[in-house]
């Protein structure tokens, strides 16, 4: 896949992830703001890979290592506390159900793009990081 393909999909998918998660907040029947709080959760969730990256050598092979495991231990955490954030939201009656699907539909998109980028860019790793 061409690079200025993948960076056009890439974005397109995100920009839908954002979409869904602001209609979740924003639509006048939901109009509570409390899902925005999965941002967080989006700006950490490479953190943990990038890190262990930096500390290993190894990190693109399939051969298990601690610092790959570790970064994959928490950013499965992350990934399942943006998921569970607007269940429990939903569950306390502090956003309608149809608040929680927009989110929800809107991480998959989010984490999608997330984990395209890893895959897509992973291999053409020449500047160090």
């Amino acid at each position: 896949m061409d690079d200025g393909v993948a960076i056009i999909a890439l974005s397109f998918s995100g920009a839908i992830g954002i979409l869904f998660v602001v209609l979740g907040c924003a639509l006048k029947e939901y109009g509570i703001w409390w899902p925005m709080f999965v941002l967080f959760f989006y700006a950490f969730a490479p953190v943990p890979t990038i890190i262990a990256r930096r500390f290993s050598d190894d990190f693109s092979s399939n051969a298990s290592n601690v610092i790959k495991e570790t970064a994959m231990f928490f950013t499965a955490g992350n990934v399942v506390s943006a998921f569970g954030l607007p269940i429990v939201l939903a569950r306390c009656n502090i956003i309608k159900w149809g608040a929680m699907a927009l989110v929800l539909s809107g991480n998959v998109f989010i984490f999608f793009t997330i984990l395209a980028y890893f895959l897509i860019f992973s291999a053409e790793d020449d500047w160090g990081f």
